[in-house]
């Protein structure tokens, strides 16, 4: 459609009136003339002289032309880039939206678009046909105008991308042949695949109105890959239209969502691809739970990352001298090369085992790799068991000094036999055996089948019942290639072949560059263990879910479990992007798949279709600009007028009477005009929200229930009146807040009683709650129930309000308060915290990443908890009345639990306002004499 049009053009016909326009404005009157009364003087005058018109000047003439044809225009209405408002009546509306992940950035204006569409449908009595192409069930029979905007509302993108195909099948079912009038396919602008031909299958139906309606492609970009390299962390990011170059922010966070570090990603002029960096020491990126594209708020915008991602640091060891030499020859030469672009690599500085193990060990690898070595000595043996039993990994390699160790040596998985087996040669009447297919229990299940790989030497293991079980790879004869074996709560891994060319041309092949990667892989890594052995190849529960805005949330019922040949593979309805597993380890489900590229939406040779753009940006009218203008021309003209007449000369010529009352006329004008302007710069609430500044003031959300809002407050003011007797805080009185309006920064800690009855709040208010706990604050929700599951299942109504509440927030993973906490030393020595009822944990954040240190008496953790859960209702134990007594009794009834409840609402309302602050090494001696006691 064009960019610009007239919404009157008939009234552009009163163009052909300019030229008669200028004819008359040219003539002017005479200018009247002052004469002194004698009459005769005057009739004198004019039987003397002809008067004739004078001409005004030609500039005066321009400008009221102009004014005249800003008139003209004005009135025509002229609107850049209208919406075709006009819809084909032979056939129903069809709508074809993409709700994907690209189009939340503009979905309202979306929206605005389908429902404009809608009223003009409902203005010509046509039925309507919606349908959606990110939804898993598709309806597009033909409804009515109402039906269609219920739909609509209902309506909301997801973190997915189009599945147009089975829209389009849906469609095609619901018209069964009727041809629509009026076609809009409201494009998130990219294609679906390399053939897209949604275009062309939508043409078919034989519309008598074809439109393509598409936002602002220069606004999507999503980031596709993350490689973890030797320096930095490179990031891959793809745009859909090839413009002029640009710059995107790139951010880092942790697991808990806090920023660590950032870099850029520059797009260079007409390049759809690029690379950034973000360069952060090895320990630092190890951290690195995701990265997001500033400034795109949508999920593919945000590129997750899992414990796969993190850069092992892996040690290394050989049996033999180094020969710098003869690289080729070296048992480590190998290994080295193929972790390299993967792992931290370090060698140690001495061939003595006994010095070098413990300097290797002292770096804190996650790997330690040990070729051909056979016998370590006691010391040494001692330090690399105790590391692997606090969960390392050792990979050992064969060869002939383990051919020839003790069989009861307890650093190998399985129990060897004495010496090597030979396969091939003169005296030995077997050939060299190939790999046989990767068992379904393998890590390296899922990659190809072996091909090529033939193996010379082995060292053979005992047959033993589990032997299968801990079998990661075999010859084709049976025997193991690959072996692995637990050990405290670590791994051992043994190849029974060697790491050089001597055994096998296994270190030749590509095999074997993935079968260590992905040995090296199960190790630990950023502190969190990843499964062991065979875990990661089964179905992984979905975990957290990335919401279409880029956040996670908690996984909804409609996600299934990741197979392990999913993973890497685009999101689907089935596996939505987010992380696949538990928090003990996960495997990180992207919306793209790496190395892709999004590509815009094409329109095939011999479719015919209308473009527009989206409503609520470029359609806008000139009318008010141009009778702006023709005000302004005829107030010049008016002031020239007044000029050429000699009005400011006599105006000059008469006394001044009046100009005082001009003067004060004008400034009262003015002040009154003022007034308004200057009672606007103070806010609704600024005097309430400055008198809460200088005092500390506990909150509680305003549930609309009289009486849980009444014991709310009440139990607030208890405990406000207990930590005024019992501490140096000295609160002021409790403020209800309403989560949806009220400045929630002004207040510590947030108290929020669930209850199933009242109204679930909006999505707005929710992020809210997100924000304020990101931004340093807490939430202490209670269910008032006594028990709180949080694992899915609902043990009361308040409880399953409280999941949907928390399924929508971004909060960190939870556990209940251990016995080593800080809340549990903040100010009274505590064991639990009850309410009204007692029992009841109260969940708080779990310090996964924290490193113990069994001499300090309470946990060191970073910060505060932003949430904290209890169904042991806090607010009931408080709540008194005018005269400080009871409002509530304990269940069961016990004064020594109320007293406790208060001594648990102190130890958090301190460990809110002063952190770890019991941790430090300061207070040790005063605790443990205290503790002895």
């Amino acid at each position: 459609m064009s960019a610009f049009a007239f919404a009157a053009p008939a009234v552009l016909a009163a163009l052909v009136l300019l030229p008669a326009i200028w004819w008359l404005l040219r003539l002017t009157p005479p200018k009247p003339l002052t004469e002194v009364f004698p009459p005769f003087a005057i009739l004198a005058a004019i039987l003397k002289r002809e008067e004739t018109p004078a001409r005004s000047p030609w500039w005066l003439t321009l400008v009221r032309m102009l004014m005249a044809a800003a008139v003209i225009f004005a009135i025509a209405d002229p609107v850049f880039n209208p919406r075709a408002n006009t819809l084909a009546s032979g056939g129903p509306l069809v709508l074809v939206i993409d709700n994907t992940w690209a189009s939340a950035t503009d979905w309202q204006r979306r929206v605005d678009t389908a429902a404009a569409l809608i009223d003009d449908a409902e203005g010509r009595d046509l039925p309507i046909s919606l349908v959606f192409t990110a939804e898993r069930q598709h309806d597009a029979g033909p409804v009515d105008a109402a039906s269609a905007r219920n739909r609509l509302a209902a309506a909301e993108p997801r973190p997915l991308p189009a599945d147009r195909t089975q829209a389009l099948a849906a469609l095609r079912t619901a018209l069964d042949g009727t041809p629509p009038g009026t076609l809009a396919f409201l494009s998130d602008g990219m294609a679906a695949g390399e053939d897209d031909d949604t275009l062309s299958a939508l043409q078919a139906l034989n519309p008598a109105d074809f439109r393509l309606v598409t936002g602002d492609g220069l606004a999507t970009v999503a980031a596709t890959a993350a490689v973890n390299g030797a320096d930095a962390l490179s990031v891959t990011v793809t745009r859909l239209e090839a413009g002029a170059a640009r710059s995107l922010p790139l951010t880092a966070h942790d697991a808990r969502g806090r920023p660590v570090a950032a870099g850029t990603a520059d797009f260079a002029a007409g390049e759809t691809v690029a690379t950034g960096t973000i360069a952060a020491p090895f320990e630092l990126r190890n951290d690195f739970a995701r990265v997001s594209l500033d400034g795109v708020a949508n999920a593919g915008g945000t590129y997750l990352l899992d414990d796969g991602f993190r850069r092992r640091r892996v040690a290394f060891l050989s049996g033999e001298v180094v020969d710098p030499s003869q690289p080729l020859l070296s048992p480590l030469h190998y290994i080295t090369r193929a972790l390299a672009p993967y792992a931290d690599l370090i060698e140690p500085s001495v061939a003595d085992l006994s010095v070098a193990v413990p300097e290797l060990l002292d770096q804190n690898p996650s790997v330690l790799i040990m070729a051909d070595i056979g016998r370590l000595p006691e010391e040494a043996q001692d330090r690399v068991r105790r590391f692997i039993e606090a969960g390392g990994m050792l990979i050992r390699f064969a060869g002939p000094r383990l051919a020839a160790a003790p069989a009861d040596d307890p650093l190998v998985p399985v129990q060897l036999r004495k010496g090597e087996r030979a396969l091939g040669g003169a005296l030995s009447w077997s050939e060299p055996q190939p790999l046989s297919a990767y068992p379904a229990s393998s890590p390296f299940a899922g990659m190809r089948a072996p091909d090529g790989i033939l193996i010379k030497r082995q060292v053979l293991a005992e047959p033993t019942p589990d032997l299968a079980e801990r079998t990661w790879a075999n010859l084709a004869d049976g025997t193991p290639l690959v072996t692995t074996g637990p050990l405290g709560n670590g791994r051992l891994v043994l190849f029974h072949v060697s790491a050089e060319t001597a055994w096998s041309n296994l270190p030749l092949s590509g095999d074997f560059v993935e079968m260590l990667r992905r040995t090296v892989q199960l190790s630990r890594g950023g502190g969190v263990a990843s499964q062991a052995g065979g875990a990661e190849q089964q179905a992984l529960p979905p975990y957290r879910l990335l919401t279409v805005n880029g956040t996670l949330a908690a996984a909804t019922g409609e996600a299934k479990p990741l197979a392990a040949d999913a993973a890497g593979t685009i999101a689907t309805f089935d596996n939505p992007p987010g992380l696949y597993g538990t928090e003990d380890g996960y495997v990180a489900h992207n919306l793209l798949p790496p190395g892709s590229a999004i590509r815009p939406l094409a329109v095939p040779e011999g479719v015919t279709v209308l473009r527009e753009a989206l409503a609520g940006k470029a359609a806008w009218s000139l009318k008010p600009e141009l009778f702006t203008l023709a005000a302004l021309l005829l107030l010049a003209d008016c002031l020239v007028v007044l000029f050429m007449g000699g009005a400011f000369v006599a105006a000059r010529r008469r006394p001044l009477r009046g100009s005082a009352a001009a003067v004060l006329l004008a400034v009262m004008v003015l002040s009154l005009a003022a007034a308004p302007a200057l009672a606007d710069d103070a806010k609704p609430g600024d005097e309430a929200i400055l008198s809460r500044l200088d005092t500390t003031h506990l909150a509680y959300v305003v549930t609309g229930e009289t009486e849980v809002d009444r014991i709310s407050e009440r139990g607030l003011a208890g405990l406000t009146e207990f930590l005024t007797y019992r501490t140096t805080l000295e609160p002021g009185e409790p403020v209800g807040i309403d989560i949806s309006a009220d400045e929630l920064s002004l207040y510590p800690i947030i108290y929020w009683p669930v209850s199933a009855t009242a109204a679930m709040p909006s999505s707005a208010a929710i992020s809210r709650i997100d924000a304020y706990m990101r931004g340093g604050g807490t939430v202490l929700f209670d269910t008032r129930d006594q028990f709180v599951a949080l694992d899915g299942s609902a043990a009361s109504a308040n409880t399953e309000r409280l999941q949907a509440i928390l399924a929508t927030l971004d909060i960190p993973p939870l556990e209940p308060v251990p016995a080593d906490h800080v809340l549990t030393k903040a100010f009274y020595l505590l064991n639990d915290f009850p309410g009204r009822y007692a029992g009841g944990p109260l969940w708080i954040e779990a310090q996964l990443d924290r490193a113990e240190d069994p001499s300090r008496p309470a946990r060191a953790g970073d910060g505060v908890s932003p949430i904290m859960i209890t169904g042991n209702d806090f607010a009931g134990a408080w709540a008194i009345d005018a005269n400080g007594a009871a409002l509530l009794p304990t269940v069961p009834p016990d004064e020594r639990q109320r007293n406790h409840a208060f001594r648990a609402g102190v130890n958090i309302m301190m460990y809110m306002l002063t952190g770890n602050y019991k941790a430090d090494q300061v207070h040790v001696p005063a605790l443990l004499e205290r503790l002895g006691q």
